[in-house]
């Protein structure tokens, strides 16, 4: 039976990855945070971690249509898939002077 437990283990760890994820300017006022780990299911678009985001630091939505996200430090576009251990970037507009 512990063999069975080892599998269904080993089995979830290959359907989820973890990331880093860092947030800059409001949306680091909005979550309270800088970064955090995030573990998402595999096969995950930055879109698709944008609104795990969203649902887990809600004041994040007001952001949604005017920031970008960069995956390893390169502009995403919603669609492109997020691997184990890439570090995704919340970067909201910045003005100033």
């Amino acid at each position: 039976m512990s063999q069975n437990v080892e599998n269904e283990g080993k089995e979830k760890d290959e359907r989820s990855i973890r990331m880093r994820v860092l947030f800059f300017a409001r949306a680091r006022d909005l979550t309270g945070i800088t970064d955090m780990s995030l573990e998402v299911p595999s096969g995950i678009t930055a879109l698709d971690c944008l609104n795990e985001l969203i649902s887990r630091f809600p004041g994040l939505e007001e952001l949604r249509n005017c920031m970008l996200l960069a995956l390893n430090q390169e502009y995403a576009m919603d669609s492109t898939p997020v691997c184990d251990g890439d570090e995704l970037a919340i970067i909201p507009p910045i003005s100033g002077g």
